[in-house]
């Protein structure tokens, strides 16, 4: 019997220069070590992707979930444990002090405010992620340009 895919809610948090938030994952993740990633991660039994967008920016930054502006889109890949996950992501704002995210201890070591320009930095984690990262960054800058951002 084939497990159902594992759901996962993603934030692509934007700042008022227009930048997206990201933050490296600690050598000792399982899946994705040392890669360049969202905030984000997986639904709860029961938790809707909303409740688990709101959950996870708040453990993972200490900021909490403002507004979403757009969906950026649905990502399905098999990460290295064979488990298949589908994602959705998001383009939100929070509240809180963006200069100061409260990095997860353990989960992640460093953070970035990047703009459209500073993307060459996520390739870093392109054999990891298979380039994931990346054209998830393409697709979320893309949106914030259609909706004039």
């Amino acid at each position: 019997m084939v497990p159902d895919p594992l759901r996962v809610a993603g934030a692509l948090v934007v700042d008022d220069d227009g930048r997206i938030f990201f933050q490296r994952r600690s050598a000792q993740r399982k899946l994705f070590p040392n890669a360049w990633d969202i905030v984000g991660g997986h639904l709860e039994p029961g938790e809707t992707v909303g409740d688990a967008l709101q959950r996870e920016i708040l453990e993972e930054t200490g900021w909490r979930l403002s507004v979403v502006l757009g969906q950026v889109g649905e990502y399905a890949y098999t990460g290295e444990d064979g488990l298949v996950r589908h994602e959705t992501d998001f383009l939100v704002r929070v509240d809180g002090d963006l200069a100061r995210p409260r990095l997860e201890a353990g989960k992640h070591t460093e953070y970035r405010w990047l703009g459209p320009d500073d993307l060459a930095v996520l390739d870093e984690s392109a054999e990891i992620n298979d380039g994931m990262i990346r054209r998830i960054a393409e697709d979320g800058f893309a949106v914030l340009h259609t909706l004039g951002m």
